[in-house]
C-alpha cells in the first residue's frame, strides 16, 4: 500500500432482483497500491458487486466512494472517467477492430478533442491520435501483443485475448483496475505470467486491483486481502491464509462443517 486515504471505498451496497437478494451489505475498501481478491462459489455474487461498483447496476442500498468522490449509481462511462476500469467474465472485445484499435479504443476516454476537431481532422486532432496510438502501442508491448497489432482481435488465442481487455482497460488510465476472471480459460503457464503481469501492472501504473478469480492459486500467491461472499453475504475477511482455514470458507465451498473437513 503506498497511501493512507482509501482509493475506494464501498459501505452497505445492497441489491436485489425481485425476491432474490444478490448481495446484501456488502463492504470493501482498497488503499492505493492493493491487490484484493472477491471469492465464493458460483452465484454468491461476486460479478453482481462489479456490477454495482461499475454502473451497470444502481445499488438499493449502500454508497460507493471512489478517490473521495462520490460515484453511487452513476452510469459507466461516468465511473470509468473517474478512473474505475474493468474487464468482464465473459471477454467482450470488438472482433472485427484490429487488436491495437481494441486499445486505442480505450484512450479515447482521455481524448481532449470535440467532435469538430475529429471530424476536420485537425492538427491538434492528428497530434492527439499520435499520442493515443504511441500509448496503445506502449501497452501492447508490455502484454507482448505487438507483434499482432494489425491482426483482428478475433484472431489472437484465449489467453491473449484475455491479456488484450485487461490492456484495453489500462488505455482508460484508471486508478481501481477490476478483474474479472482473469485466469480463465488459461493454461498453468499463461497463469503463471499473469501473476507476474499483475503485479507489473501494480508498480508500473500506480493502479489498485480487485480480483473475481476462481483459480485459488492464482488467488492466494498475489492477494494480501481476501474478501468471501456466499449467496451475497459476506462470510470472512482477511489475509490468504487465514481466509483458506476458515470453517465458514470450507463450508461455502464444499458443502460441509469445517469440523467434518
Amino acid at each position: 500500500m503506498t497511501g493512507t486515504e482509501p482509493i475506494l471505498k464501498v459501505e452497505g451496497i445492497s441489491k436485489a432482483f425481485g425476491g432474490l437478494k444478490a448481495v446484501q451489505d456488502f463492504a470493501l475498501t482498497l488503499n492505493p497500491g492493493d491487490v484484493q481478491g472477491l471469492i465464493g462459489p458460483n452465484g454468491a455474487g461476486k460479478t453482481t458487486c462489479f456490477n454495482l461498483l461499475t454502473g451497470v447496476y444502481r445499488p438499493d442500498a449502500g454508497r460507493v466512494q471512489l478517490n473521495g468522490a462520490e460515484v453511487t449509481g452513476l452510469r459507466p462511462y461516468l465511473i470509468a472517467g473517474a478512473g474505475m476500469a474493468r474487464t468482464f467474465q465473459n471477454i467482450r472485445l470488438f472482433p472485427d477492430l484490429s487488436v491495437l484499435d481494441n486499445v486505442m479504443l480505450g484512450s479515447h476516454l482521455r481524448t481532449r478533442q470535440n467532435m469538430t476537431q475529429a471530424i476536420l481532422r485537425t492538427r491538434f486532432h492528428r497530434a492527439d491520435e499520435r499520442a493515443i496510438e504511441r500509448r496503445a502501442r506502449r501497452l501492447l508491448e508490455l502484454f507482448e501483443l505487438d507483434t499482432r497489432a494489425e491482426e483482428e482481435a478475433r484472431s489472437l488465442p484465449y489467453g491473449d485475448q484475455r491479456k488484450l481487455e485487461i490492456a484495453r482497460a489500462l488505455a482508460t488510465d484508471p486508478k481501481v483496475l477490476l478483474l474479472d476472471e482473469p485466469a480463465a480459460g488459461m493454461n498453468p503457464q499463461e497463469k503463471g505470467e499473469l501473476r507476474g503481469l499483475i503485479d507489473r501492472i501494480r508498480r508500473e501504473f500506480s493502479v489498485t486491483v480487485l480480483l473475481i478469480e476462481h483459480d485459488m492459486n492464482v488467488v492466494m500467491k498475489i492477494c494480501e486481502t481476501i474478501t468471501v461472499l456466499d449467496y451475497g453475504v459476506t462470510i470472512a475477511v482477511g489475509p490468504p491464509g487465514r481466509v483458506q482455514s476458515d470453517p465458514k470458507v470450507i463450508e461455502a465451498y464444499l458443502g460441509v462443517p469445517g469440523e467434518a473437513h
